[in-house]
């Protein structure tokens, strides 16, 4: 398990804040980091302080990141990745990956409402590449076996910077 992560920063907030588009909720800490030290993925409590219950644990900001896994949905590739999960040992490790992203939130709260719902449509679909790659970023390699690959075919890498100047003082 990776959690729990340090708080993140006023700044943090406000680069991933601007990364939206929109003011962030409820952020617990930050799940990953581009290579300049700007968020990628932010973890967001698993219920909101208004009480809405919030499955998505690890959540997606940096722009380039999102395109690429929106383009790769646009191209149907969840279709090609959701068939690989009916080979037994790609199945296997997805609902592993399952189970280790139930336990990362677990760390933050249970939330009746959403126990046993991860995000991306893990264990038994490829629904959303965003959430699972985002996963894969902050659990590193090796964990989510669908979100690394999403990120090996996306048109962006966690090791090269591509923020922009969000206009945030250090």
């Amino acid at each position: 398990m990776r959690p729990p992560f340090d708080p993140p920063s006023e700044r943090d907030l406000a680069i991933a804040s601007a990364q939206l588009g929109r003011p962030v909720r409820d952020v617990v800490g930050i799940a990953a980091r581009c290579v300049c030290g700007n968020p990628t993925v932010v973890s967001t409590s698993p219920r909101l302080s208004d009480g809405t219950p919030f499955p998505t644990f690890y959540y997606m900001t940096h722009p380039a990141a999102t395109a690429a896994m929106s383009d790769l949905e646009a191209q149907h590739v969840m279709v090609e990745l959701q068939d690989m999960l009916e080979d037994d040992d790609v199945s296997a490790a997805y609902l592993a990956a399952h189970r280790s992203y139930l336990a990362d939130r677990e760390q933050y709260g249970v939330v009746a409402e959403i126990a046993g719902i991860s995000a991306g449509g893990m264990p038994s679909r490829v629904k959303c590449l965003h959430a699972l790659a985002a996963h894969a970023l902050a659990a590193g390699p090796g964990v989510n076996p669908i979100g690394d690959l999403a990120l090996d075919r996306g048109d962006w890498s966690p090791l090269v910077c591509e923020c922009a100047d969000y206009g945030i003082d250090p």
